[in-house]
């Protein structure tokens, strides 16, 4: 059985612990605010580049004069995954909810043949797909030093794909991020950036357009824009996920902690209550052998 000292120690520790999870708690909501707008504001830009790409691509698809990014090269035998998670953990399953869809997918596609390269966002991420698939991590780019998430980073991400692409490095890239709902629901998410995928429900422009310059020049500018710009969703919808999940999972660490303390208070007062009591059959016994 603990002493009343080792009792006390770990009360104060676990108290000093609840009150730094309720500061990232509380640190997590305010940063979640911020996130949460920014990560709103991007989608309907992000869905609308979507859509003006699929109806240009609907009248050019197919043709000798579809850009690569939109036509591939043709193959599907290389495949990059970019996987995107966080810098930091202490936000629940946000970070291994990513990593193990990106290694359901990589691994059915080494099932059927294919070759797999994999670009890690985050250092978590690399941390958790390292064990499994080191051999096949090309590159791990560093966001820890960046306070607030912005284009800039997600044109260097997406100057690093697109490089490769050109090189001729893989047929079809994998983006994987998680997509937020709300501050207990974050949705893991795998979407095809390279070639640009097509929404089925896309047939056609619904009026006859004539563009100039020719459609060809116009998606020659618009895919690698889109590329970025569906980098940089998926990197707001992150950053927005990993306070949602942050704010979550420290509040349950606080939770736990109060049910912690008043166990080990119960069993404190418990154990000081049988000491007093031993004192005093002691005292009584040496008073009535004299």
């Amino acid at each position: 059985m603990a002493s009343l000292k080792e009792l006390r120690n770990r009360i104060a520790s676990v108290k000093a612990t609840q009150k730094i999870t309720k500061a990232m708690q509380m640190v997590a909501a305010a940063k979640l605010r911020r996130a949460q707008t920014r990560a709103e504001a991007a989608r309907p830009y992000a869905e609308r580049v979507e859509q003006v790409l699929a109806n240009l691509a609907t009248a050019i698809a197919g043709t000798p004069d579809a850009p690569r990014l939109l036509g591939g090269t043709g193959k599907d035998q290389v495949h990059l995954l970019v996987v995107a998670t966080a810098e930091r953990g202490l936000c629940g399953a946000f970070n291994s909810s990513i990593a193990r869809l990106a290694r359901d997918h990589a691994n059915r596609l080494i099932a059927e043949g294919k070759e797999v390269k994999i670009l890690c966002v985050g250092r978590k991420g690399y941390d958790i797909l390292r064990r499994q698939f080191g051999s096949r991590i090309i590159e791990v780019v560093d966001l820890k030093h960046v306070k607030q998430v912005g284009y800039s980073e997600a044109e260097t991400i997406t100057d690093k794909v697109l490089e490769l692409f050109e090189q001729g490095e893989f047929d079809v890239a994998t983006l994987f991020f998680a997509r937020f709902r709300s501050v207990i629901q974050q949705i893991p998410t795998a979407q095809q950036i390279i070639p640009a995928s097509i929404p089925a429900e896309v047939e056609g422009p619904s009026a006859p357009y004539e563009y100039e310059p020719e459609e060809s020049e116009i998606l020659a500018e618009l895919l690698p824009r889109n590329v970025a710009v569906q980098v940089f969703k998926a990197l707001l919808e992150n950053a927005a996920s990993e306070q949602g999940a942050r704010m979550s999972a420290m509040d349950n660490a606080t939770r736990n902690a109060g049910d912690m303390i008043r166990k080990l208070t119960l069993n404190y007062n418990r154990t000081r209550q049988a000491q007093i009591t031993k004192e005093l059959i002691e005292i009584i016994s040496g008073a009535e052998a004299l």
